[in-house]
């Protein structure tokens, strides 16, 4: 081979000697340093290696294709010989095939088939700073892997930007080697103030200007593929046509697409290539001297609350940024254009943030439990999974019978993993199989995991989606010849085909000699979409309410974006939800009837039997409900309810609303407040706070409860003679004696005790019947003094105290002038302490 030097030949001696002598290494290597070509043929004459395999990860399909076809060429072969590649939809590998370049989960496959990965020699994990989640799931099974079993088994992480540190300390302190990239000088220029408004027309501007004041083609970032077409339009309304042509490039696309947007111009011809965030890293994009990023990126964030993923349009990192300008750099000097202040750049991340704590964890959740792996502590990572969406997606298998009560992989959980798309669309695949429905199936899971094929279309039924596929589309499964190959989905719809053919080539159901009628028949299935769609998401079985929103079987509320079709719809399966808001907006949905529903997802329903507080009603309620999660899809009312259950709801009812629900009498108030009292008194005395009481329902008042319904039976009860029932009679005699209901004066009157509050009881005299009385009386035990509200003739309060004694010898003097004057015909005599006490104006003898 005569290839031109590059700078990772400077540290690929460094490389195989740590590789010889240990089995892990960090590679650090700037953009353009080769080693994502390089690395790979250089460890193929290694004597550890022997005549196995090495496997190369790369994040992306296209530079996985680009890199396995880069080095079959510098080895004067075609891709699949001595290099291969092996990514979703597309394969090329041999018997002779020593180096496949795979997309990551192509790796978790071969683990889970051989653990022991015997024919594997050296795994290289490239672009290892992107964070996929199935790369740190594959590093992890393969740390585990060669722990356990391959002491061998040689592990290499390579990145151009990569805190290597802490991946270096996960790998046993294996060496870290860094390599110069061959980068041309960038120049980077930033916005001069901040940009508002959408970025497609600043972007389309920056390109223009990029067009006229450098030369070379221009590659452009944007987050996603609507901002990529909307900045095209904006272009052709700038006449860019006379300066280049416009490519775009995202995944998407179709391979041949794809590969002409990377491919170099003809002579005198000039490209800008608009693509997201797969031209990052890996991929070299022939002929960029320009780069124009907009600075943001769009990613699925998990929301463990909801259980629902939704996209983001978020900031790139300092490090992604610097991935970008790095593609102006690659061949020549070059300029870099970024659509963000210096000021703006300050405040960017560092590091993109993992995927695997941002992500749905079911995929991943369901490839540890067949890998073995109950908890995922259990492994080495160098990013922990986050414990409350690991729970969710646990929780989540188990809906789907991927995996059991103890967390171990079913049957059908293994086959649904071996499909490698999400478990739920798996377990549709599954179901609709045994329901010989499998085709409608593998296609609506290959629509869901592609892009909308009518992503301007308002109405959101996703039968509106198959019935373009199907027009689209021969009875073969071929794309139909004739009509406008300009079609926007039709690149989309040749992917789709390709997929929903090779999960079918999976199920042992499928025949590989399916003729076309009997497919076009499946396309009619009688097995409804919205059902299959349920098979895949149980919890996002929807109800209509009264006012047109939704209830979802996950209990969280939802909305149709608007009036259409669906909108009276009483049943729906959603399968695409918005969750920003407060209630999830509904993106795509299949209508589900009541009839299907009982019938096919009667694994779903349970029946039960309610019964509770009707507040509205005042009276206890017995219905009998068939629900699907928080939905109740029917209810009628139940004739004869367990007497049982009704006490247990009228007792529920007491406790929340308290005695305001019970018949509480004077007397049996002032009952509980002595008795409260007397509590509070001695410590051998029963609690008898309202806490206590109503905590302790059960025992004291639940057995006087059966045969009563409402609050109208409680008023029924004798509370009085039930609070009596919980004292003994020693108790009785104590509480009558301690804390009496009247108290005898000195008059002879027996006056009543006012204990509303409890712990200030009242006596209320008139301060003549106490004359000869020296001190306040005392209750419970004589720990506390009655308040005493001392009376004029006419009734009316003179004095409050608590200690008769000190009122006697300081403040009586001037109450008896007062009251003298006011009532002269009574008596007041000017010794309370020897005076004769009445309840009359004198006393009889005076």
């Amino acid at each position: 081979m005569n290839q031109q030097q590059l700078p990772i030949d400077q540290v690929l001696p460094e490389l195989l000697l740590a590789l010889q002598s240990g089995v892990n290494a960090v590679l650090i290597a700037e953009p353009g340093a080769g080693k994502t070509t390089r690395v790979p043929l250089a460890l193929l004459d290694q004597p550890w290696l022997g005549s196995k395999k090495i496997i190369m990860l790369e994040p992306r399909r296209l530079a996985a294709r680009s890199a396995a076809q880069f080095m079959a060429k510098s080895l004067g072969e075609q891709a699949g010989e001595t290099v291969g590649y092996r990514v979703r939809l597309d394969s090329r590998v041999s018997s002779q095939t020593r180096i496949e370049v795979v997309t990551e989960g192509v790796l978790t496959r071969m683990l889970q088939e051989d653990p022991a990965l015997e024919q594997v020699g050296a795994i290289l994990f490239d672009e290892f700073h992107e964070r996929h989640l199935h790369g740190d799931l594959g590093l992890t099974l393969c740390l585990q892997s060669q722990q356990l079993l391959r002491d061998d088994l040689r592990l290499v992480i390579m990145s151009a930007t990569l805190d290597a540190e802490p991946i270096a300390e996960l790998l046993e302190d294996a060496p870290i080697i860094s390599s110069e990239g061959r980068v041309f000088p960038v120049e980077t220029q930033y916005m001069k103030a901040k940009l508002t408004g959408p970025i497609e027309p600043h972007m389309a501007q920056t390109i223009m200007e990029a067009l006229r004041s450098f030369d070379g083609d221009v590659l452009a970032f944007l987050p996603g593929v609507a901002e990529i077409r909307r900045t095209a339009r904006w272009l052709m309304e700038s006449s860019v046509s006379s300066f280049a042509r416009v490519e775009e490039l995202h995944g998407s696309l179709p391979l041949e697409k794809q590969d002409a947007a990377v491919a170099p111009c003809a002579d005198g011809e000039r490209k800008v290539v608009l693509a997201t965030s797969i031209a990052e890293s890996s991929l070299t994009v022939e002929g960029v001297k320009v780069v124009v990023d907009s600075g943001l990126m769009r990613v699925p964030r998990f929301s463990p609350r909801t259980g629902m993923t939704r996209l983001e349009t978020l900031p790139v990192s300092i490090a992604s940024a610097d991935q970008r300008r790095g593609r102006a750099g690659r061949l020549a000097k070059g300029a870099c254009y970024r659509l963000w202040t210096e000021q703006e750049h300050l405040y960017l991340p560092k590091q993109s943030t993992p995927e695997l704590l941002e992500a749905d964890l079911a995929a991943l959740a369901l490839e540890l439990a067949i890998w073995g792996i109950k908890d995922p502590q259990e492994l080495n990572w160098l990013t922990p999974p986050p414990a409350a969406a690991y729970e969710q997606a646990v929780a989540l298998l188990k809906e789907l019978n991927a995996i059991d009560g103890d967390s171990k992989p079913t049957a059908a959980g293994v086959k649904m993993a071996q499909f490698g798309l999400h478990p739920r669309l798996g377990a549709m695949i599954l179901h609709a199989s045994e329901l010989g429905s499998a085709r409608l199936a593998c296609d609506a899971a290959a629509l869901l995991s592609e892009r909308d094929l009518l992503p301007q279309e308002r109405n959101v039924d996703v039968q509106l989606r198959l019935d373009l596929l199907y027009q689209l589309s021969g009875k073969d499964g071929k794309l139909l010849k004739g009509g406008s190959s300009e079609h926007p989905s039709r690149g989309a719809v040749r992917r789709v085909i390709a997929q929903a053919d090779q999960w079918e080539r999976k199920l042992s159901a499928q025949t590989a000699v399916e003729t076309a009628s009997e497919k076009t028949a499946q396309h009619k299935s009688p097995i409804p979409i919205g059902i299959l769609l349920a098979f895949a998401y149980p919890d996002r079985i929807a109800q209509r309410r009264s006012d047109g929103r939704y209830l979802l079987a996950n209990g969280r509320g939802a909305v149709l974006p608007e009036l259409q079709p669906l909108s009276r719809s009483a049943y729906l399966a959603a399968c695409e939800l918005d969750d920003t808001g407060s209630e999830s907006r509904i993106r795509l949905a299949a209508e589900l009837h009541l009839s299907d529903i009982e019938h096919y997802l009667s694994s779903y329903i349970t029946a039960e039997e309610v019964v509770e507080w009707d507040a509205a009603a005042q009276a206890v309620r017995a219905r009998k409900r068939l629900r699907l999660g928080s939905i109740v899809m029917k209810e009628s009312i139940l004739q004869k309810p367990d007497e049982q259950l009704v006490a247990d709801a009228l007792i529920s009812a007491i406790q929340e609303t308290g005695f305001v629900m019970l018949p509480m009498s004077k007397q049996a108030q002032q009952l509980k407040a002595r008795m409260k009292l007397m509590a509070l008194a001695g410590d051998d005395w029963p609690d008898a706070s309202d806490e206590e009481l109503l905590g302790t329902l059960d025992e004291w008042l639940k057995p006087h409860l059966f045969g009563m319904k409402s609050r109208a039976d409680l008023q029924k009860l004798s509370m009085l003679q039930l609070l009596e029932g919980k004292l003994s009679w020693k108790q009785k005699q104590e509480l009558d004696e301690q804390v009496p209901t009247h108290i005898v004066v000195p008059s002879g009157s027996r006056i009543p005790i006012d204990y509303s509050d409890p712990e200030s009881p009242v006596l209320a005299v008139r301060l003549q019947e106490l004359f000869g009385l020296t001190d306040t009386p005392r209750l419970a035990r004589g720990r506390l003094p009655v308040t005493l509200h001392l009376l004029s003739p006419s009734q009316r309060p003179v004095q409050v105290t608590r200690d008769l004694r000190s009122f006697w010898e300081n403040t009586y003097f001037e109450v008896k002038k007062d009251l003298k004057g006011r009532y002269p015909k009574h008596y007041w005599p000017d010794d309370p302490y020897t005076a004769m006490p009445t309840n009359r104006a004198k006393p009889r003898n005076t």
